[in-house]
């Protein structure tokens, strides 16, 4: 498969999950890709998204902010930690009330969710230099899209028939990371002493 080719099929699969988001993702599903694979993707995802946020701190930065923000090896373990609560957190959780999924499935499309998420915060990065306002607004917009997708991408990955399973098993999976990132956080932040000095 040429680069073309695979521009093509991402450009494809993307307007597929605006438009129909439980198909994308029994395409996504169906090419079987290996954890190893997987894994390494997710890692790869949260190393891009920490370069994207680092960058955004250095053109605008926010004296309040935390300093383990500030380290973009804390923000990678961070983002990285994030993503790893969240497969386990949506998977248990879908298990839990009947779902039929596997691991590797919403592992599949937590780490598609994240191409979709680098796609769209490259293109609000260039709009913030232009247009602070619009980008707030395309920011808005992507959050209630993204929400949208991920709800039809847990009835796809754990066969529910109908939303409202998806949307438990989402509310309830969000119970569970909060209490995985509140743990995180505090171990990310004491690390993240020993990284910046105290001024």
């Amino acid at each position: 498969m040429t680069g073309t080719d695979l521009r093509m099929m991402l450009t494809n699969l993307v307007i597929l999950t605006l438009r129909n988001p439980r198909q994308a993702a029994e395409q996504i599903i169906g090419w079987h890709l290996g954890r190893d694979v997987l894994w390494t993707a997710l890692a790869l995802a949260a190393a891009v998204n920490t370069i994207i946020f680092s960058l955004s701190i250095v053109l605008q930065p926010t004296p309040e902010m935390p300093a383990f923000f500030t380290s973009p090896l804390s923000m990678f373990v961070l983002l990285a930690g994030v993503l790893v609560v969240t497969t386990h957190g949506l998977y248990w959780t879908g298990r839990a009330i009947g779902g039929q999924g596997d691991l590797g499935d919403v592992l599949a499309l937590v780490v598609f969710l994240q191409v979709l998420r680098i796609l769209a915060q490259v293109v609000i990065f260039v709009v913030m230099l232009v247009s602070p306002g619009v980008s707030l607004i395309l920011s808005l917009a992507t959050g209630i899209i993204g929400l949208w997708i991920l709800v039809n991408f847990i009835a796809a990955a754990f066969r529910f028939p109908t939303l409202g399973r998806a949307f438990g098993t989402l509310f309830i999976a969000m119970a569970m990371i909060v209490l995985g990132l509140s743990l995180l956080l505090s171990f990310v932040g004491i690390a993240a002493q020993g990284v910046v000095p105290n001024v």
